[in-house]
């Protein structure tokens, strides 16, 4: 079971969010921003996230908040949001006209190829540079769902508030790093190792953590196994765990 205003924060942060990520890995996606203008959109969700993608020199980041935006696109509630980002929903900005040409071209370009990485085809997974692609942008969502599902989600916000403060660095061997920041309670999230973290889980290999994502392995026997290795404050982990439980759920 999910909330409709946890999947709008797991959707802002994790799925729009991960278009940072895709602009800085796949060729593709640079090639979509070539020669674009520096420009930026911002969602602003009623009893929401508020957020803004901003795009100069082929990159992308997304901040919180959207006060400064060129493109501004108010939604009326999560579930309208959710419904933009399910395509049953058509956006309409506020603000931005003379600049909706990006909106409709460029930004829904860069979307489309957000889904094709983030939901393949079995062919393009053949390919290896595209396995690894979509296992390293999958990773990024992951990591930033977790984030979302601890301090939203019903369910998942007593787990977040039995850990300790701290960092708990999540990485694949040899790839992506994250670093899931705990204060209060609170989780957010650094796309790269911070330093000096309480607790550690590093999957042994980008293959392994394709399989985990798509529930081909089971987690407790491959940490039993060695291939997933776990240490530092255990308890930190566990708690991660059963957030990292539900998150299939948000991203099915």
């Amino acid at each position: 079971m999910t909330d409709a205003k946890t999947m709008a924060y797991v959707n802002m942060f994790a799925v729009l969010g991960a278009l940072e990520n895709l602009c800085a890995l796949d060729a593709e996606a640079q090639s979509i921003l070539d020669g674009v203008k520096p420009v930026s959109i911002g969602f602003d969700v009623k009893d929401g996230p508020s957020a803004t993608l901003s795009f100069e020199d082929g990159k992308c980041m997304m901040t919180a908040g959207c006060d400064d935006c060129d493109i501004r696109i108010p939604l009326s509630s999560p579930e309208k949001f959710n419904g933009v980002i399910d395509g049953t929903v058509t956006p309409v900005p506020t603000k931005g006209f003379s600049k909706i040409g990006f909106l409709l071209k460029t930004f829904t370009a860069l979307t489309d190829r957000l889904t094709e990485v983030l939901r393949p085809s079995a062919q393009a997974m053949q390919d290896p540079a595209f396995f690894e692609l979509n296992t390293k942008l999958t990773f990024y969502v992951v990591a930033a769902a977790i984030v979302q599902l601890g301090n939203h989600d019903p369910i998942s916000t007593f787990s977040a508030g039995c850990m300790d403060d701290g960092a708990i660095l999540m990485s694949i061997k040899d790839g992506p790093k994250a670093t899931i920041c705990v204060k209060n309670h609170k989780l957010s999230l650094v796309k790269e190792d911070c330093g000096k973290s309480r607790a550690v889980m590093e999957f042994g290999s980008i293959q392994l953590a394709n399989d985990l994502f798509n529930d081909k392995v089971n987690s407790l026997s491959c940490i039993g196994d060695g291939v997933i290795t776990m240490k530092g404050m255990i308890s930190m982990l566990d708690n991660m765990n059963r957030i990292l439980d539900r998150v299939s759920q948000y991203l099915a």
